[in-house]
């Protein structure tokens, strides 16, 4: 059997990366390193981490818009009813939503 320490052992791929200069609001920076502090991380690691987090959220909803698009052009192929399509649509949106 695996020692525990093995099985929690994290891996992590390097990446390319550039270096990025952007201004902040004095207040917002100070905010930002008292939340980093007390998540014990730099304030450029939380930079990261939320940059991240709304990037995945933006990149999931574009994804789904997408998916949805090609959803209603296969429906619109098989179905006759523009209505139709829109209601199957709409049903979709609303499961998706909640």
């Amino acid at each position: 059997m695996n020692k525990p320490e093995e099985e929690l052992e994290l891996h992590l791929r390097s990446r390319a990366a550039e270096t990025v200069s952007i201004r902040i609001p004095t207040d917002t920076l100070e905010s930002l390193k008292k939340v980093a502090n007390s998540k014990d991380m730099s304030p450029e690691a939380l930079m990261k981490f939320y940059i991240g987090q709304g990037l995945r959220q933006d990149l999931a909803k574009l994804f789904s818009e997408r998916l949805l698009e090609s959803t209603a052009q296969v429906l619109a192929r098989h179905i006759q009813s523009e209505e139709e399509v829109l209601k199957i649509i709409q049903e979709i949106q609303a499961q998706t939503t909640r």
